[in-house]
């Protein structure tokens, strides 16, 4: 990964399922964050999408973030299928924003 980020010579984005810098990091992903979040008793959730660094892991700037509330009764599968909902719409936004050049934070 470090070699493309580094080749690419244009931004690299990641989606990420949660509100980062929450729930972030080497391991988490799919489910895992899922999970991470319901056992953490989160109020919301979320997406993110953000850019890569070749040295980091989910550090890069903020591109776009979608919230998603944490229902009651809620489990990894019926957060996960509600957060992809919102994901499909941040990477469209994300990459519209890339090619604009708009500023991240």
């Amino acid at each position: 990964p470090v070699f493309f980020v580094k080749l690419a010579g244009v931004p690299v984005i990641n989606v990420h399922p949660a509100l980062l810098p929450f729930f972030g990091g080497k391991g988490m992903h799919g489910d895992k964050v899922h999970a991470a979040v319901l056992a953490a008793k989160a109020k919301e959730s979320g997406v993110t999408v953000h850019r890569v660094h070749p040295d980091t892991v989910d550090l890069g700037e903020v591109v776009v973030q979608r919230r998603v509330p944490v229902n009651e009764g809620d489990d990894v599968a019926t957060l996960s299928a509600r957060v992809l909902a919102v994901e499909h719409e941040a990477i469209v936004e994300a990459v519209r924003r890339c090619i604009a050049k708009e500023p991240v934070s």
